[in-house]
């Protein structure tokens, strides 16, 4: 592939404890994809304090900084989940008060190739192709057909999802037309959800953020028997005129994609409700949000803290323009 346009981001995520912690294990997923439309360079991951697994092995040596130890990831601690994405494990059993993990790379993106909707196949063929039948060939779509955690299948996202998928209407146009239902029909409020909040409730409540748009879009579409995966990933949003692009100001963003047999997997962003372009970054994909949160963990102490994240995307020839306003979400 060739790129287009070149981005780089930047994913802060601050921990400031209530309380010490004694001991930590956590799970991330900050490492971006390289697909038919992106291409990935530059990555580093660096962690304050640094993991177990970091520390030098002998007494005295010459600690490495945390950035130093992101170019080269202990390999017991990164490896592939069921979909392909890239985790990683890290501990702390030391004493510590805060916890800073900072995740940087490039991405390059080619424009994506709009299938024709007309020539897909009805979405009711298509969802009766993915029904298990005992013995036959199945392919990975079929597992995006079933309930995850945050995505239950559900008379009422089934009766949402006709209200897209009319009789006969191919499955393309069909999820064009629900990515367009869901953006008309939710409301984009921060602080309405929590990322525990599943499609049922989101779709009740008719608001939310991107994670919750994208809930409800996957589980109208399964619920109809058709395959539907969340992606996670980051959006490059755009300054006003004459404004200067700030540092923090973008987002971690989500959004599905559709399984259509001809065409493969059509990633869709209902909350801005356009296909997934230049614009968006992808880092990885799985049933729904539970599947690939960037970060998450367990720990023993530490009271009560709410993570402090700030996200920067900006084209490699916007960089000098940067301003450092850090945004707390």
């Amino acid at each position: 592939m060739t790129a287009l346009r070149w981005l780089r981001v930047q994913h802060d995520t601050h921990y400031d404890y209530d309380a010490p912690v004694e001991l930590a294990h956590h799970v991330a997923y900050l490492a971006p994809r390289a697909t038919a439309v992106q291409q990935v360079r530059g990555w580093t991951l660096s962690i304050d304090p640094l993991p177990d697994e970091w520390l030098p092995l002998q007494e005295g040596a010459e600690e490495p900084s945390a950035l130093q130890a992101g170019l080269a990831l202990p390999a017991a601690q990164h490896s592939l989940d069921s979909w392909g994405n890239q985790r990683l494990t890290f501990s702390h059993s030391r004493v510590h008060e805060r916890l800073t993990v900072r995740s940087t790379f490039e991405a390059g993106l080619a424009e994506p190739v709009m299938p024709d909707t007309g020539r897909s196949p009805a979405w009711e063929e298509v969802a009766e192709s993915l029904r298990y039948h005992a013995g036959a060939a199945h392919s990975e779509a079929v597992e995006f057909t079933l309930p995850s955690q945050f995505v239950p299948r559900s008379a009422q996202l089934a009766a949402f999802g006709r209200l897209a998928f009319t009789p006969g209407r191919s499955v393309l146009e069909g999820a064009l037309a629900l990515m367009n239902l869901v953006h008309e029909r939710f409301e984009y409020q921060p602080q309405a959800t929590s990322v525990n909040t599943r499609a049922t409730e989101a779709l009740s409540l008719s608001r939310g953020v991107c994670q919750d748009f994208a809930h409800v879009m996957i589980g109208a579409c399964r619920s109809l028997g058709l395959a539907a995966r969340y992606v996670s990933g980051y959006l490059l949003t755009q300054p006003p005129p004459g404004q200067p692009r700030l540092i923090g100001a973008d987002a971690s963003h989500a959004w599905a994609a559709v399984w259509c047999p001809d065409n493969g997997w059509l990633a869709l962003d209902p909350t801005n409700n356009v296909p997934v372009g230049l614009d968006h970054v992808t880092l990885a994909w799985g049933r729904d949000y539970a599947d690939v949160a960037p970060l998450r963990g367990v720990i023993r102490g530490g009271g009560r803290a709410l993570p402090r994240v700030a996200v920067t995307v900006a084209p490699l020839d916007e960089l000098p323009l940067l301003r450092s306003v850090p945004k707390e979400t």
